[in-house]
């Protein structure tokens, strides 16, 4: 089932079931995190997010980031830029080419990194509606599938236009939309403000997802209480792709167990097998495997010992290596 049938409009109470979706992270949310938290209950997955540009001039780095596995497909693209041609001729391009794989394009319009803002793309967008308002306009006039937009509640403290930013996307055609509660400038710093995602809610008739400080079950019913039609996890599932098996265990109500630190450290040896199986075997870059071993020290976090134990994984050289130092670490746990 894709992910604009499980999310019910604003307007309809028809369905109480809600979706728990991997948010796209550039540089975490390759095919093999992606496939794992499917596997733990994830609903619905977006690759990272890609340049639309860079597969407008067919950059190969940017194709690598576009694998989609049979166990998360059809899923979600999400697409960065401000070029209003390109994006929809992107868009187009890639929806010929997926043969039913995708089944939503989402505009990231709130990715707060200054090598992306200060190209016009990201966030800034968000300075910029009549812009936005096109692009989002393009983009849906040329595909067939739904477009939703991912933004922020605004640039800084004194320009929040979520409220206004969600109403133009929804008369520009987007499908659905998802609001992280910061600004901008905050980047990851405070909290998530769960009252402007509330107010986005109240203000359109299209679904709104929820996003940001989303850790445990406790987060997500916090969340939902803003009306929102599902959740986005973001740097909650990093090393943590349990996360989705604890959320859909308190949405249904039912009894979870969080895993052992044992449970937590296989995890990681089975992420290290798949990625290098579906990452570094398709990849052109070797640097990529930093990737992998920042997920690996994610896995450890708050063990007695990983202190010492992520400072020879952020050094070692392979992944037979990286295997090693979680299994001798597991064994003496």
């Amino acid at each position: 089932m894709t992910l604009i049938n499980l999310l019910k409009p604003n307007s309809e109470c028809a369905s109480d079931y809600v979706p728990v979706i991997l948010a796209p992270m550039a540089g975490v949310t390759d095919i093999a995190f992606r496939s794992l938290c499917v596997s733990m209950g994830c609903d619905f997955t977006f690759t990272e997010m890609v340049s639309a540009k860079g597969i407008h001039y067919n950059n190969a780095k940017t194709r690598e980031l576009l694998q989609i596995s049979d166990q998360e497909s059809p899923c979600g693209v999400q697409l960065f830029g401000h070029e209003c041609d390109i994006l929809a001729e992107t868009a187009k391009r890639l929806y010929d080419a997926a043969q039913g794989e995708i089944s939503v394009f989402d505009i990231n319009m709130g990715c707060p990194a200054p090598k992306i803002t200060g190209n016009g793309d990201g966030s800034s967008l968000m300075r910029n509606p009549k812009l936005a308002s096109e692009i989002i306009s393009a983009v849906v006039n040329a595909v067939p599938i739904p477009v939703s937009v991912k933004f922020r509640m605004g640039w800084d403290d004194n320009s929040i236009n979520a409220v206004q930013f969600a109403q133009m996307a929804e008369s520009s055609g987007a499908s659905f939309i998802t609001v992280h509660g910061r600004t901008r400038m905050q980047m990851y710093a405070g909290n998530a403000n769960r009252e402007i995602i509330a107010e986005v809610v109240r203000s359109v008739s299209i679904p709104v997802i929820g996003n940001g400080d989303i850790f445990s079950a406790k987060d997500a019913l916090d969340m939902l209480k803003t009306g929102c039609s599902g959740l986005m996890v973001a740097r909650g599932a990093q090393g943590n792709p349990f996360i989705f098996s604890e959320l859909r265990a308190a949405l249904d109500g039912s009894d979870y167990t969080p895993p052992t630190n044992s449970e937590r450290l296989d995890a990681a040896i089975k992420h290290i097998d798949s990625f290098m199986e579906n990452v570094m075997r398709q990849s052109r870059n070797p640097a990529v495997f930093v990737e992998l071993r920042k997920h690996a020290a994610w896995y450890t976090k708050g063990m007695q010992g990983a202190t010492e134990l992520r400072r020879k994984v952020n050094t070692c050289a392979s992944s037979d290596e990286l295997k090693h130092l979680l299994e001798e670490f597991k064994s003496r746990i």
